[in-house]
């Protein structure tokens, strides 16, 4: 017999607990920085880029603009331009900005260098610019628009015409003291612009002094860009919207001989006549809770013919209690603010006011060009320079809207104001979702390899954009 052992109860190994102290360092503490020379990138989303402008043939397409002009060894015109319009995808301002990413790696892929050119190289390029690269980069500009028309099979498209004010703060060739609602006194230009509704593209642009009247140019430009869609596309039915800077004889007579739908503001302010029709008039026809209406046929004076004339009247936010005259441009005595619309369509005056109305998403383009495309900033101080500059500008904003409408289906339809089909995020958006996210480049058995972090979120949205380019390549 053996005689039984006594069993003691395991007990576990006692460990030692950490200070508080050690766990705000362990959890809480800095890092320590060390910076090396890595394949890094801070924009890993430009991979999604990179893939538009290869279904675009953008590079060889831009080269081509400037092959009638001799190159460096090593930078080229069309990879300043190139590197100009990343430049404002990214969200860069300033050319001098360019010393923050001009080690990322894959910025260099997508242009094909091995180094960035330096700001002084690339205000050289610029200020050597002649009209046929202008020309020639404006004609891209713009095929790439009536290229997405064309794709999306429209019965009409809606053009919109109007013009920005872009304050230099200093000298530049081509700048003068005009008409500066926010900055009064200073040097500006004052491009005028062609946009489509339907895509919330920019068509073209007319680069101008800025003390130039507002219709300086306007009619051959409008007519051009009339041509430009009538060429490419000549089954669509093209309609034209306006405000009063566009309000003359000639230019309406203009689109009349053309065949084209307009409709345009009238600055009646400067019409006695019709501001006496406004102030006689006892009956008004209810457009909406808002608004009243009454039509009138007119022909201004040295006019070849009467035209069709809507007057409204809203009520305005702001009452006065005395009588205001409407020479003031603010709201007439019963507290109403007015407005006329001249319009060739046949069309109901509701109809004819919605889409008229439709016309300020141009203002949310130029908003989104000078706010987040750097438009309204002025590099060089050579006029072919800075248009150059321009055009990059706002070919960098309609590759955001192709990119989009090449990843989604169109969620709305033509309605009475032409709005948009898609409901485009702005470009600041697209910097923070999938732009701006840090990656590496890496060689795994030869094979060259973007690594970024597993976030599910940006891995859906970039493989969706990723996914929706190749489906049409």
């Amino acid at each position: 017999m053996f005689a039984k052992t006594k069993s003691y109860p395991t007990t576990k190994p006692l460990t030692m607990k950490s200070s508080r102290s050690e766990i705000h360092r362990k959890y809480h503490g800095l890092p320590i920085l060390r910076f090396e020379d890595q394949q890094m990138t801070s924009f890993a989303g430009l991979v999604v880029f990179q893939r538009l402008f290869e279904h675009l043939k953008l590079k060889h397409r831009i080269r081509r603009c400037f092959r009638h002009v001799k190159v460096s060894p090593i930078f080229g015109h069309a990879s300043i331009v190139l590197l100009l319009v990343i430049h404002m995808l990214l969200g860069y301002r300033e050319l001098r900005h360019l010393r923050f990413y001009d080690d990322d790696p894959l910025v260099r892929r997508l242009l094909g260098l091995k180094r960035l050119p330096d700001v002084a190289t690339i205000s050289r390029t610029l200020s050597a610019m002649d009209e046929q690269s202008v020309e020639r980069f404006q004609d891209l500009v713009g095929s790439l628009v009536l290229e997405r028309i064309a794709e999306l099979g429209l019965q009409r498209i809606t053009l919109d015409f109007d013009g920005s004010v872009i304050g230099t703060g200093r000298y530049a060739e081509g700048t003068a003291v005009g008409f500066n609602r926010k900055k009064k006194g200073q040097r500006s230009y004052y491009p005028l612009f062609c946009t489509v509704a339907q895509t919330g593209q920019v068509l073209d642009v007319h680069h101008r002094s800025g003390n130039v009247h507002d219709s300086n140019g306007a009619q051959d430009f409008i007519l051009n860009c009339i041509e430009q869609v009538r060429i490419a596309l000549p089954k669509v039915l093209i309609e034209v919207r306006m405000d009063g800077a566009f309000f003359s004889d000639e230019i309406v007579t203009a689109l009349d001989e053309a065949g084209i739908e307009y409709t345009i503001s009238v600055p009646f302010e400067r019409f006695s006549e019709l501001k006496g029709q406004i102030e006689k008039r006892q009956i008004w026809y209810r457009l909406n809770e808002q608004c009243d209406f009454f039509e009138s046929a007119w022909k201004p004076k040295s006019w070849q013919r009467r035209y069709r004339f809507i007057f409204v009247r809203q009520l305005s936010r702001v009452q006065y209690k005395k009588p205001v005259q409407l020479d003031l441009f603010v709201p007439y005595e019963y507290g109403y603010e007015f407005k006329v619309v001249l319009t060739n369509k046949s069309m109901t005056s509701a109809r004819v006011v919605a889409f008229h109305n439709g016309r300020g998403s141009q203002e949310g383009i130029f908003a989104e060009l000078k706010s987040q495309n750097q438009m309204a900033y002025v590099p060089t101080r050579t006029w072919r320079g800075n248009q150059i500059y321009l055009l990059s500008a706002v070919m960098a904003h309609n590759l955001t809207r192709e990119l989009q409408m090449v990843a989604r289906e169109p969620a709305r339809t033509t309605l009475q104001k032409r709005p948009a089909l898609w409901g485009f995020e702005q470009i600041a958006t697209l910097r923070r979702r999938i732009i701006q996210r840090a990656g590496r480049l890496i060689r795994p058995k030869g094979k060259l390899t973007l690594s970024m972090n597993a976030n599910e979120a940006v891995k859906n949205e970039l493989l969706h954009y990723l996914d929706a380019i190749d489906k049409i390549a």
